[in-house]
Parts: structure tokens; C-alpha cells; sequence
């Protein structure tokens, strides 16, 4: 195939048209690679010198006589559990749950068959001991005027022999009467202790209370004694007045370690009811397993609305120190203990050790580190480091903390 002298020219300009595109496009991707690169560099030196940004809150003293609330539960003033003091069966019950009873009131009826005849046998014991004092009086009598009179004969008509072997008779019978009264004492004795143990087939409530619990019925075998194998009749209790046990924090424990601190008692079980007391006592004693201290409240109860075994609000009216009090967001726990993020005025951290007087979840009570006015960094990297600088958020939370963080705004310093 032929080509014309004009297609060689044609051919020459559209290889020269397409490296030019070539190389004006090769000048451009160039281009805007090397402004990439560059707005990089600058934005990676802008990030670089740029103070990084912490939210901080400032120390407050905590209010004075602020309500201390904790969680506490009921018990009864008395609670017994009522055991057989007698084996026999159960012959009748005359009281139930919640049924009220009073000192001294029948609340079971034991029947013991074998205590009846160990009480007949007793008896009868004694009563032929009783018969032998009567024989031993009646010989004791015999001897005694054989005795005298032969005592009073004349000598020379009776030898001395006879005379003190009457005289032994008559010792003899005295000795066999008094062991025949000690034998009556001994027997009576029994009686009256089985007699005593009869007194215990009805089973009396020992206080004014309630009847909680019954764990017997017509026919049931009872026996003696509160042993693990042996089965309790009755369980009852006293709620007036009631007892109210707390138990405080150790770091609570030292304002409520005296009685007679007022106190108010809630439940959600009795809403806007409040009822109040004071401190009675104390163990006086941390628990080292949980480290807290058990504080006793009394409550009058006089219309019996609270019952044993509920949970209970209370509130302590403790005087405060005026402790610095921080937001826990603001504690940091590491090796040398607890530390916070101090901002000094330069805007620098610094980590100072402080010392925990009272931990009540959001908020922490400090004894020593901080004081009332200082800045304080809320939830701080642990990338930055002591002594360097940061820019500012301050909490716009500007009461006392231990409420959520609400927005932050910025202090005005530019970063560099």
C-alpha cells in the first residue's frame, strides 16, 4: 500500500503533539506532588508545636454539715428462736405468724409421756422414803427410852456392857433416821426438778414481740435442746423499738465513731416517710475485711412501719472539714499512689501526691496535695508529661464538683 509524501508529516506532528501532552501532564502531577508534600510538612510542624488540650475543673472545699447517706437494714430489737426444753409430741398450737403474743402467754403444748412416768416413779420413791422415816422414827423412839432407862438404873443391877450396847442401839437408830430424812430430801429433790421440767410442756413466749416463724405442728416429735440436729418451734421478735445497722466506709468511720449523732431513715418502701433517730453505738472496731465500721441507729418504730430485715436510706448529719474536694475523674493511681494533674499558672502539669480523707464515688475528698482555689485536669493523657505546657479547657461546671462535666470552653490561648 502506497502512502501519499503529506502522510509522513502528518504522522511526525501527532507523535510530537502526544510527548508534549505527556510532559505538560508529567509537570503538572510533579507539581501538585510537591504542594502536597509541602502543605504536609507544614501541617505535621503546625501539629508538632501545637500544646495539646486538657479540660480542668477548680478544687473546692466541701460544704460543712452535708448530709452523709448510706445504705443500712433493719433488725429487730429482740429475735429468739424458741427450742423444746422437753422430748415429748406435740399436742397443740395456739399461735402463728404474725400473731402478737405477750410475756408469758401458752404458745405450744408438749405431751411427754415419759416424763409423766419418770414424775410417777419420782413420786412414788419419795413416798416410800417418807414410810421409811416413819419405821426409823418409830425405832429411833424404842431406842431412845431403852436407852434411858437403862441409863438411869443403879449400878450393880445392869453391867456396864449392857449399858452402852443400848447405848449403841440408840446411836444406831438416830443415824438410820437421818439417813431416812436425807433419803426423803434426795427424793424430793427429783420431784421437784422433774416436776420443774413438766412446767416446760407449755411453751411460753419469753417477751412482749411477734411470732416470725412456726416450725411445728400437731403430732410432730420434739426434743430437748438447739442443737444443728435438733428443730426449732418458734422464732419470734421485738420491733420496738428497732434497730437500724450501717455499715461506714474507714474513711467515713472517724465522725461517726461518738453516739448521739442525729440521723434520718428512709425507705423506698414508705415514700416521704422519714423517721429519726441518733447514733447508739458503735463497734468501735474496722472491719479488716471490708473496712468498714458497724454504727448502730435506735428508732422508737411506736407505729411498727418499719419490720426487721428491711433496706433502709440513712443520712448522717456530720459536721464536714471543709476538706478540698475533687472530681474522681481527677485522681490518678500510679506507683507512687494517688496523684492529680496540677495546672499551675503558666499552664504547666504538675503531679502532685495527694492523700484520700474520704472516697464517695464521683467526688473524693483530699487531706493534703491540693487546696481550695487550685486547677486540676480532669481525665489527662498519660502521654503528657510533668512540666509541660497544655492548653486550658475550663469546665463549665463552676460549682462544687461531683456533678457531670457540662461543655468546655477554651481559655483563649492559641496554640503555637
Amino acid at each position: 500500500m502506497a502512502f501519499s509524501p503529506g502522510s509522513g508529516r502528518k504522522i511526525k506532528r501527532l507523535a510530537l503533539a502526544v510527548v508534549l501532552a505527556l510532559g505538560v501532564g508529567f509537570a503538572v502531577v510533579s507539581l501538585l506532588k510537591a504542594h502536597e508534600r509541602s502543605e504536609l510538612a507544614a501541617l505535621s510542624k503546625s501539629e508538632a508545636s501545637r500544646r495539646p488540650a486538657v479540660v480542668v475543673t477548680t478544687v473546692h472545699a466541701a460544704e460543712r454539715d452535708r448530709p452523709l447517706s448510706l445504705p443500712g437494714e433493719t433488725a429487730a430489737w429482740l429475735e429468739s428462736t424458741i427450742y423444746s426444753r422437753v422430748n415429748g409430741y406435740v399436742a397443740a398450737w395456739t399461735v402463728d405468724i404474725g400473731d402478737h403474743v405477750h410475756k408469758g402467754q401458752v404458745m405450744a403444748l408438749i405431751d411427754t409421756p415419759e416424763l409423766d412416768a419418770q414424775l410417777a416413779a419420782a413420786q412414788a420413791q419419795l413416798h416410800a422414803a417418807q414410810a421409811q422415816v416413819r419405821v426409823r422414827e418409830a425405832e429411833s423412839e424404842f431406842a431412845t427410852t431403852t436407852y434411858e432407862r437403862w441409863r438411869d438404873s443403879p449400878k450393880g443391877v445392869v453391867s456396864e456392857q449392857e449399858r452402852e450396847a443400848k447405848r449403841a442401839d440408840y446411836d444406831s437408830a438416830i443415824a438410820r433416821l437421818n439417813a431416812a430424812r436425807a433419803q426423803v430430801a434426795l427424793n424430793q429433790a427429783e420431784v421437784d426438778n422433774i416436776s420443774t421440767m413438766t412446767q416446760f410442756k407449755h411453751v411460753t413466749a419469753p417477751y412482749d414481740g411477734i411470732v416470725v416463724e412456726r416450725r411445728i405442728d400437731i403430732g410432730n416429735l420434739v426434743t430437748a435442746g438447739s442443737t444443728a440436729a435438733t428443730s426449732p418451734l418458734y422464732r419470734i421478735s421485738q420491733d420496738r423499738p428497732m434497730r437500724v445497722f450501717v455499715d461506714v466506709p474507714q474513711s467515713a468511720s472517724a465522725e461517726l465513731l461518738r453516739a448521739g449523732i442525729p440521723v434520718h431513715v428512709r425507705t423506698s418502701a414508705l415514700p416521704g416517710r422519714v423517721f429519726e433517730g441518733a447514733v447508739t453505738r458503735t463497734s468501735e472496731a474496722i472491719n479488716p475485711q471490708a473496712r468498714t465500721l458497724k454504727v448502730e441507729v435506735d428508732l422508737p418504730n411506736r407505729e411498727r412501719l418499719l419490720i426487721p430485715g428491711m433496706y433502709v436510706d440513712v443520712g448522717f448529719s456530720v459536721d464536714q472539714t471543709g476538706r478540698p474536694q475533687i472530681p474522681a475523674a481527677a485522681l490518678l493511681f500510679r506507683p507512687k499512689g494517688p496523684q492529680v494533674a496540677l495546672i499551675d499558672a503558666d499552664s504547666r502539669v504538675r503531679f502532685v501526691n495527694v492523700t484520700i480523707a474520704r472516697d464517695e464515688g464521683n467526688v473524693v475528698e483530699l487531706a493534703s496535695g491540693v487546696k481550695p482555689g487550685d486547677k486540676v485536669a480532669l481525665n489527662i493523657s498519660s502521654l503528657i508529661a510533668d512540666g509541660e505546657q497544655v492548653s486550658v479547657n475550663e469546665s463549665t461546671d463552676s460549682g462544687p464538683p461531683g456533678g457531670g462535666l457540662a461543655s468546655a470552653k477554651s481559655d483563649g490561648a492559641a496554640p503555637h
